[in-house]
Order: structure tokens, then sequence, then C-alpha cells
């Protein structure tokens, strides 16, 4: 296989932005594209230069000629379009959140896993050069123990991205699936760990009249006692992004780097005062995540996110949705083993 071909499943911003073009830089091939609209489906093969369109899930899998599948759907159609590629010997490429619950996320990672296919979730973040370098200085110690971890993600949303995100929770809207999920992610990759428990504050800031909540602040505790601590928002227009990193023997002080792009600086603080590290590279986040897929898909490597850990930063937002509704902690563990009890 010289390389992976693939069906489009939603003829989304995201695939039309990011995908397609990471796609032909890699050397891959968007073969066809799924929507429920066939006049919008035609027009954004059209747009994308794709050949296919199709309406039909089942006629698109049926192609003997399409080896993965990106699913950019809204949330609530994960799971059934993702066990259906696997069932159809698809390797997939999800988009974030995995599924809209814990069960459902454990039913695409037992088809993948009984067909054999590969899976991978599409956070973007660990894929990027200075994530990267963040995980190796970690590794080396640069830090000593890592304390603790401060995510700034507070963004405004744009226009043409506003609808369902902010107005059906059915679907999965709201900042906590949508970029809580991503710090999970992120974090989880820096700590080699996941979290443990998750307490978290929700409102609607916008003036939009939004359905879901548009703004959280959450903090974790990660094993030995680590604490994290997350601002996310889709109102915030001027701040910038950022990650902190602290530990006994120094802080990595990252800023820009919570975004789609290969931007952002990093500072290393210790005993010797403060210096700038370079990231590892400043490849396309995409290219990297794609790239890393085909490898996985050869045998020769993992995903940058693969299913487990799509899996565990799921159960991050989730538990940061129900903590936000119940005013308490929230250990995740309850929500993976299906412990949880209700909100009330």
């Amino acid at each position: 296989m010289t390389g992976l071909r693939w069906g489009l499943i939603g003829a989304s911003d995201i695939a039309s932005t990011r995908i397609i073009p990471a796609l032909r830089r890699v050397g891959q091939e968007p073969l066809a594209v799924l929507s429920s609209s066939a006049e919008r489906g035609a027009r954004f093969a059209v747009e994308n230069d794709v050949s296919l369109s199709y309406t039909s899930l089942d006629a698109m899998l049926d192609r003997h000629d399409i080896d993965a599948v990106y699913i950019s759907t809204t949330n609530e159609l994960h799971a059934e379009q993702a066990v259906a590629a696997a069932m159809a010997g698809k390797h997939v490429l999800c988009e974030k959140p995995l599924a809209m619950s814990i069960h459902d996320a454990q039913k695409i990672l037992s088809a993948c896993d009984g067909a054999g296919v590969v899976l991978a979730v599409n956070h973007h973040l660990p894929a990027a050069g200075t994530h990267r370098k963040m995980r190796e200085l970690i590794a080396q110690g640069a830090v000593g123990k890592p304390l603790a971890v401060r995510v700034f993600h507070a963004v405004k949303l744009p226009d043409r991205l506003a609808g369902w995100r902010l107005q059906n929770p059915e679907r999965g809207g709201g900042v906590i699936l949508d970029i809580t999920s991503h710090d999970a992610a992120a974090v989880q990759a820096l700590l080699g760990a996941r979290a443990l428990e998750v307490a978290a504050i929700s409102c609607s800031q916008g003036l939009w009249a939004a359905a879901v909540e548009d703004a959280v602040v959450s903090a974790m505790r990660f094993p030995e006692d680590v604490l994290v601590q997350t601002h996310d928002a889709f109102t915030v227009g001027y701040a910038g992004t950022g990650l902190e990193v602290h530990g006994t023997e120094g802080s990595i002080i990252a800023r820009g780097v919570m975004t789609q792009d290969p931007v952002g600086s990093l500072h290393l603080r210790d005993a010797n005062g403060e210096r700038e590290i370079g990231p590892s590279d400043r490849d396309d986040l995409y290219d990297v995540t794609l790239s890393a897929f085909a490898e996985a898909v050869r045998g020769q490597a993992a995903p940058i996110v693969d299913g487990q850990a799509g899996l565990q930063a799921l159960a991050v937002a989730l538990a940061a949705k129900e903590s936000a509704q119940a005013g308490r902690t929230v250990a995740v563990d309850a929500l993976l083993t299906g412990q949880l009890p209700h909100s009330g």
C-alpha cells in the first residue's frame, strides 16, 4: 500500500480545511465523501476535488478501494458510523469526542479490536511539535517531579462553527466535549497518566442564548497528586492560549500552543534562569497525525491518540459535565465502570 485511500464520513469544515489538504501533503487520497444531503455532498466533492459523493454509508463502506474512514459528523453519530466502518474492515480516524457516552465509546473500541483495524481519535494537540518537545523535557526530568499543570484554552468560537455547538445538547454541543476533551488528551500525553477525579463549574457567558455551557473551569487530580486546572471557553477573543507544567525542579511555560496550527513558544525556568526551548519541529499537526495513522496501519507505530486514550479523554469531559451539573467532585473510574450515580 503506497498511500491510504479515505472515505470522509461528514462533509465538514474540518474535513475541508484541515484533513483533505493534509492527506494530499502526506501522499494519501480522499476518495469519497458521505453527507446526509446529496446536494451538500456533491458541492463538497466538487469544491474539494473528491471523486465520489454518497448519501448511503453502507454503499460507501462497500467499496474495496477505501482503506480508512475519517468521521467528522456530529457527535451523536460517531458510534454507529465507527462500528459500521470497523465491521466493513475499514481503519477509523474519528473526530473528538470519540462518542457521547462511555458505553458507546467502548463499543467502538471493541468493534475495532474485533475487526483488527486501527482506531485513532483526532485530538490534534499531542501531534504538535511544541507538545512533543514538552513531553521530551518532562521525560528527561527538566522540571523534576511534576506537581501541577495549568491550561489556558479560552477562545472565541468562529461564527461558522456556532450552530449545533451552542444549541444542541443532544448532539454533544458545549465547550466541555469540544475543548475540555482536547485538554484531557493533551495533559494525559504530557504526564503519561490519566485523570483520577474532576471538579468543574460551567456557565453560559455569551450573548447568543446558548442551550449548553460555553465556559468552564475545571480542576483535576492525576496520580501522585499532580493537580491540573483548565479554563475553556467559546467566549474569549483575545487571551491567547497556553499551557504550563510546574515541577519540583523547574517550570515549562508554553504560549500559543493550544491551537490547530504549528505555532507557539516554549520557555524553561529553573535554577539556571529562564531560556527559550525550540519545539521539536513546526510540522503541520494533521500531517503528523495522518502520517502516524498510516504507520499504525502498516504495524510500524502507534497512532498519536489511540482509541483507549480517546476513551480516557471522553471520560474526563463527561466527568466535568457531571461535576458541573451535580456540584461535586466526580471520580473518573466511576464513569468508566458504570458506577456513577445520576446527578441530583
